[in-house]
Formats: C-alpha cells, structure tokens, sequence
C-alpha cells in the first residue's frame, strides 16, 4: 500500500489577494470624495454661523442703541457691525463693505474661508 501524503498549503492565493485589493481600492474611490465634500460642507456651515451672528449682534445693538443712545455703537456701514459682536469677526472672515442709511436694512455679504459666502441683515442706527 502506498501512502498518499497530502500537503496542504495555507494562506491565499494571487487571485484572492488580487480580488481583495481592487475592492479596497473600489471603496475608497467612492468614500474619499464623499469625505473631501464634508470638508466643504462644514466650511459653508461655519461660514452661515457667523453670518447669523452678526445678524444677532446688529439686532441686539440696534434695540440697545434705540433705548439709550450711549449704548452700542452707530452702523453706517455693514463692516460696523464686526465692532458690535464680542471679538469681532473670526480671523479669515471679511465683510463687504455697503452703507447702510439710517433705520434702513440692508443685506450685508460676509465672505469666509475657502470661497464660501453668507448673507446678513444691518439695520443702521446713529
């Protein structure tokens, strides 16, 4: 009788090593744009914060200012509001300049990082 010693190799072959290494790289062709986006998503989110902050600012300055004229400071212009909000405007945020007549209101552009862009309301007040 002749024994049949079989071997028995482990591991994986070329094929499935192959196999495996284009569904990583399928994967990641799919989630690495999705997760740039998010980037872009949270600079535009941060961006529409501090408009609506400065929105904030101008309406607690604007009743302020109204009940006593010693309090808050005058807008004439949309970069006037930047001095009502505690701080100031976060480093890399500019507003657009715009006049802003007396108890008129006006949309003012505040321009963030990266590109991205919201709106606020000035109301101006001496």
């Amino acid at each position: 009788m002749h024994m049949r010693t079989h071997l028995r190799q482990s591991g994986f072959t070329l094929i499935e090593l192959i196999i495996v290494i284009a569904i990583i790289g399928i994967l990641a062709a799919v989630a690495i744009p999705r997760y740039i986006n998010l980037s872009g998503e949270a600079q535009t989110a941060a961006t529409t914060s501090v408009a609506g902050a400065l929105s904030a600012a101008n309406a607690s300055n604007y009743a302020a200012r109204t009940l006593k004229g010693s309090l808050g400071i005058p807008v004439a212009n949309c970069t006037d509001i930047a001095n009502a909000m505690q701080g100031g405007v976060p480093t890399g945020y500019t507003i657009v300049a715009a006049a802003v007549a007396v108890d008129a209101t006006v949309t003012c552009t505040l321009n963030g990082p990266t590109s991205t862009s919201a709106t606020f309301t000035a109301t101006g007040i001496s």
